[in-house]
């Protein structure tokens, strides 16, 4: 469940793990520093080609996509009520490019590798008195828990629209919150278990 890592030989997945992080945080920042819609929807084009590259189907870029696809539209209706609408289709398409990049990167990129990457490109924290480890865990966990929280949030709102309570933002909250303090509690017992000591 917690695992998205798709085994593969192709050129990404042979990449070094902190080399995808760092890359993946340049083309985020150069993301949006670019105000050009046509370097965007080249991007798109381009980390769309690289999922079957790497192996990986459309179906597996349609589901770094599909869990925000709600907070897509309502930015997109957001900017088309207070901007235009050409400026509600960049912002999506550049959440979108962010979006299938991560995607990239958690669907090649084993966890284990990335926290040795993570952590052997900061050590310059060690200087600040921060420890790179937990630094890194931190990092990793983020990336991979974002869409199992998303799945999560799918399945209480299946389980309350059964119950006739799809309407209800505490209804939805609540076990939501509940489940995710769950999550957290056994990803804690289970790196305590590992005598994982960052």
């Amino acid at each position: 469940m917690f695992d998205l890592y798709r085994p593969g030989t192709s050129f990404l997945h042979r990449a070094p793990a902190g080399g995808k992080v760092l890359a993946l945080a340049v083309l985020g920042t150069l993301t949006f520093l670019t105000d050009d819609i046509r370097i965007i929807a080249a991007g798109l084009a381009v980390a769309l080609l690289l999922y079957p590259t790497c192996g990986l189907t459309l179906k597996n870029a349609w589901a770094q996509i599909r869990p925000t696809l709600w907070i897509l539209i309502a930015i997109f209706i957001a900017q088309v009520i207070f901007n235009t609408w050409q400026l509600g289709v960049f912002v999506v398409a550049r959440f979108g490019l962010l979006l299938l990049l991560a995607g990239l990167l958690t669907l090649t990129t084993r966890a284990s590798d990335m926290i040795d990457g993570i952590e052997r490109g900061l050590p310059f924290l060690r200087l600040l008195g921060v420890n790179p480890a937990k630094v890194s865990l931190a990092l990793s966990l983020a990336l991979r828990f974002i869409p199992v929280l998303a799945q999560i949030t799918k399945d209480v709102r299946e389980a309350q629209r059964v119950r006739g309570l799809e309407n209800s933002v505490i209804a939805l909250a609540i076990p939501l919150f509940v489940r995710t303090l769950r999550m957290s509690d056994d990803i804690a017992d289970a790196i305590e278990a590992r005598g994982y000591r960052p």
